[in-house]
């Protein structure tokens, strides 16, 4: 595989490609073309498809980034032969046997879930959710977060994925010590069973806005290992 080109980020629920604003310019002025996934969280195949579409837009070979929800398109998206390495943040991993509820299920509710109300037909996050979402952020970038939290559709978490693209590609991990959104046993978890290289940091939900650094340097080292 020839060195790594671009990277392609993938976002979760209550977010949108923006939330990887603080590793872009970064990763642009290392020689990388960065792009990410607008997926509007409708449908778990639609928001795979959106996430392959970008893989055009970019050279490659390519290395796939997702954070929360989105480590879930990327197992699927990342099948693609364009894609050489995988970065989940804080995020799912299924195998091909499991719905995305399914493997939240095997672990405590989270208490971000306990802040949230289905209306129209989407999971809106409330107001104090934002606390358990990204409670280490500054409050004004809180609160940015909560205004421009994307909405997904209740059914979402009922996909299933065939085949799970960590089979075959390399993984890397970072675990999130603090995450109140997705279960930090279930990270790690998701990240044993895929042999990903595995960083933990004591961050909340969003380590990629808190801790942009240390998510900069993993994935710095997932492109240059590849």
């Amino acid at each position: 595989m020839s060195p790594i080109k671009s990277v392609v980020f993938a976002h979760g629920i209550w977010a949108d490609g923006s939330c990887f604003s603080k590793l872009m310019p970064p990763l642009r002025a290392d020689g990388y073309q960065v792009i990410a996934s607008q997926h509007g969280l409708d449908d778990f195949q639609a928001d795979v498809d959106c996430c392959v579409r970008t893989f055009a837009r970019v050279p490659s070979p390519i290395l796939l980034v997702g954070h929360s929800y989105g480590g879930a398109v990327i197992t699927a998206a990342g099948n693609d032969d364009r894609v050489a390495g995988l970065v989940y943040i804080c995020a799912l991993g299924p195998d091909e046997d499991e719905t995305l509820q399914g493997e939240q299920d095997k672990f405590p509710k989270t208490n971000v879930f306990k802040s949230i109300e289905v209306a129209d037909g989407r999971v809106w996050m409330l107001p104090e959710g934002i606390e358990y979402f990204a409670g280490d952020l500054p409050e004004e970038e809180k609160q940015v977060v909560w205004a421009t939290a994307n909405p997904p559709a209740a059914t979402l978490f009922s996909a299933q994925i065939s085949p799970v693209a960590w089979r075959t590609k390399p993984s890397w991990s970072i675990v999130a010590q603090n995450d109140q959104s997705v279960h930090p046993d279930l990270e790690r978890t998701a990240a044993k069973r895929m042999n990903a290289k595995v960083t933990e940091v004591a961050s909340s939900h969003v380590a990629m806005l808190s801790h942009p650094d240390v998510v900069l340097e993993v994935i710095r080292d997932a492109a240059n290992s590849l």
